[in-house]
């Protein structure tokens, strides 16, 4: 089910995730705090539809403004695992932080709302990472894993 709130203009396209961290320091009296402030804290939320005709208002936190959109949880991520042993429906954690941020599966070895000391049901198993080397010799693959509650 959709939930309708407000977002930054730059996060305000179908398809784009995020990460709700909840109210930050410059949210104090905004006059738009209860429709920006109704999602889940630490939730991945996915926008689904942006709403037609709605006005850019002003956001101390966010320079272009916020719209209204339509967001709804996201109930699977896409990451990089040990390879070894994995199949959909056993359990996996995350095999640890990366530094190489330019590998092209750097943004699946640390998926947004994804910890690494947490444990999580693999939905679907994908296959191979984007990467042609792993620069931390990790034998990885890339699933989707469960992140609903």
């Amino acid at each position: 089910m959709s939930t309708v709130t407000l977002v930054g203009t730059r996060l305000a396209e179908p398809g784009t995730e995020f990460v709700y961290q909840g109210e930050a320091d410059g949210c104090a009296g905004c006059p738009y705090r209860s429709q920006c402030l109704n999602l889940s804290t630490d939730t991945t939320y996915r926008v689904t539809e942006v709403r037609e005709n709605a006005q850019t208002l002003e956001c101390a936190m966010h320079d272009g403004g916020v719209r209204a959109v339509e967001v709804e949880p996201v109930t699977a991520v896409r990451a990089n695992i040990h390879g070894k042993g994995a199949f959909a429906g056993s359990k996996t954690s995350l095999p640890g932080p990366c530094p190489y941020v330019e590998c092209p599966s750097h943004d699946y070895c640390e998926p947004d709302g994804v910890d690494f000391d947490e444990e999580y049901r693999i939905s679907e198993i994908l296959g191979e990472p984007p990467h042609d080397v792993c620069h931390l010799d990790r034998s990885l693959e890339l699933v989707e894993l469960d992140v609903q509650d």
